[in-house]
């Protein structure tokens, strides 16, 4: 029996829900798409690959987004395209303006975007306002303009320290390995200045303290806006802005919290200014209508911080890391959805849920581990404890119903629709990501998460494109994960994410509210009621009791596995470890 023809019959609602509720979030009546929408992160080099040079395109993602239509998402959200010398894979850029010639052209980007149109979805850009590429004309002046110079003065330009200057201006370091300066040779020939680049030395950091600085990329927003775009993904959105002074900084280099040094105290993220930069974006956005969004990449510790990132005139969404670091520890998990929820509740924001990206292992893999997987954001090589793929792809389908069933906005990373895993047999000379290199292979870097995707299990490469091999090499186990094969099978990863996606929209979960079902909240396992659906996870060894005289809407199980959508959950039936369902129920009229 079909979930259409049961989901609210009379059978359904046999018998009330009974146990304490504890309410954290109403439902959503606030007007605006984004604030309950399915967004689909596109790696462009990764995805589809048109023209046979063994790196996605332009041309291969229009080519492919009538398959994306078919997940029922609102919007893509492309990982940057611009000119680049692709040295940290296109967030170096030389030209904002531009496409780089890798992914096609201007006119290439303009037909992906009638084709979006036709299907219903919106697109999302990346912007890189903290950094450039050391190739930007703007920066290739200021290397060759004196000290103090207007040029220089659009970057973070000082004098080193120590009797000749020898020494960085101070001890930050860069996120990929070392220190985040870089000493330059002045035109003459002398040892110079230092700048810095909290990335790449490839990556010289914008100075925001110069209005030509404001003045360009209010210039690029236009550019893209003009062109239609739904709005920008904000890239480390919380960096552009440095405290006076440059103060030294024993932290974390990423600015997350350590013994002794709170994340909010980090120098280079989170300062006070930030916040004028994006309101006056926002005017920006609103000049083109009320349904262009700014989404913040703003990894700020603690979560209620978040909160500055999206009130009602900057940001419209921030992502939500510490959701995606929770993993499947059930208090972790309450702990930050109930932290997400109120704080952004109170500045009247959506909060977004997210399990993957470009930066960090797949979750497929992290969750094919017994215990903690052996590294996050840095690759797993073939000489550590390798994951259960089996494992970790049901755990990730269980995460992912689990997920899409939280009210808010959604993101998900292209393949994870598939229960894609990590790379992690590439060679060292294939490596791309400058972590690898500035570490000197210490961090494998994140290039296993951008393994290029499989379509068609028939053909070269998987169906990603038929010339050169991709730039990176595929696993083995792509080939029967290839898109065409699942797609031809009710029982695959493909066929759940669809049946969820579908099943998320109609139900309106994104719009709905959350409140904890206390008695299925134990140390193994997590409940919450949003509207009439009560959504349970299992992560404990034993199978947990399901309510009894609740229809099933969706089991992260397959159909031939577990129970079907339709099925009547009756006293004792077993909901396995590592399995999530949506149980259709009622609550009982106790004041009446």
């Amino acid at each position: 029996m079909s979930v259409d023809s049961v989901l609210f019959s009379p059978a359904a609602l046999a018998s009330p829900l009974t146990g304490p509720l504890t309410p954290v979030h109403p439902a959503d009546h606030i007007p605006g798409w984004w604030r309950s929408a399915v967004i689909y992160q596109v790696y462009p080099r990764s995805f589809r690959d048109l023209n046979g040079d063994g790196i996605g395109d332009l041309a291969g993602i229009t080519a492919e987004l009538p398959r994306l239509a078919e997940l029922d998402i609102d919007a893509v959200w492309l990982s940057p395209f611009y000119r680049s010398p692709q040295r940290d894979a296109g967030y170096d850029v030389s030209d904002y303006c531009d496409v780089d010639p890798l992914f096609g052209s201007l006119g290439d980007f303009d037909a992906m975007m009638a084709e979006a149109t036709r299907l219903g979805m919106r697109v999302i850009v990346d912007l890189v306002p903290n950094h450039c590429s050391d190739q930007h004309p703007a920066f290739q002046a200021a290397l060759t303009a004196p000290a103090g110079s207007p040029e220089r003065d659009m970057f973070i330009f000082r004098d080193g320290r120590g009797a000749f200057g020898e020494e960085p201006p101070n001890n930050w370091q860069s996120h990929f390995g070392g220190s985040a300066w870089t000493r330059i040779t002045e035109p003459d020939g002398a040892p110079g200045q230092w700048y810095l680049h909290l990335f790449d030395s490839s990556q010289p950091d914008f100075n925001w303290d110069s209005r030509a600085v404001h003045d360009e990329f209010e210039r690029v927003l236009r550019f893209w806006l003009d062109r239609g775009v739904s709005g920008f993904r904000v890239d480390v959105a919380h960096a552009l802005v440095k405290a006076p002074g440059l103060p030294e900084w024993g932290g974390r280099a990423d600015g997350s919290s350590s013994d002794g040094f709170p994340g909010r105290d980090a120098p280079m993220f989170g300062q006070p200014a930030l916040h004028d930069i994006y309101r006056q974006w926002r005017r920006i956005l609103a000049e083109y209508g009320p349904d262009r969004i700014l989404c913040a990449e703003a990894n700020v510790d603690p979560l209620p911080r978040l909160a500055d990132w999206v009130r009602p005139d900057e940001m419209h969404q921030a992502f939500n890391f510490p959701y995606l670091h929770a993993g499947l520890d059930v208090h972790r998990m309450r702990h930050v959805i109930t932290e997400s929820l109120t704080s952004l509740d109170a500045v009247a924001a959506p909060s977004t849920w997210v399990l993957s990206n470009h930066d960090v292992v797949r979750h497929a893999t992290r969750f094919g581990y017994h215990g903690h997987a052996p590294r996050d954001g840095d690759g797993i090589g073939t000489w550590d404890p390798q994951p259960d793929e089996d494992l970790g792809r049901s755990r990730a389908a269980a995460a992912s119903l689990f997920m899409l069933g939280l009210p808010g906005g959604a993101y998900l990373y292209q393949g994870e629709e598939l229960g894609l895993p990590d790379g992690i047999d590439i060679p060292d000379t294939q490596r791309q990501d400058p972590t690898f290199a500035r570490t000197g292979g210490a961090r494998l870097g994140r290039d296993g998460c951008r393994i290029p995707l499989p379509w068609r299990a028939g053909e070269p490469n998987a169906g990603f494109g038929h010339g050169q091999d991709p730039w990176l090499p595929q696993p083995e186990s792509f080939a029967r994960l290839a898109r065409d094969v699942q797609a031809a099978s009710s029982s695959s990863h493909l066929s759940l994410y669809k049946r969820m996606l579908e099943l998320r929209r109609r139900l309106d979960l994104g719009r709905g509210s959350l409140s904890w079902y206390e008695d299925l909240c134990t140390d193994t396992s997590l409940a919450f009621l949003n509207g009439s659906t009560l959504v349970l996870l299992n992560v404990g060894s034993e199978p947990l009791e399901l309510p009894a005289g609740r229809m099933l809407l969706r089991s992260s199980t397959p159909p031939e596995a577990g129970y079907d959508a339709g099925d009547m959950a009756g006293a004792g039936d077993p909901l396995g470890s590592g399995e999530t369902v949506w149980l259709e129920i009622y609550i009982e009229d106790t004041e009446g």
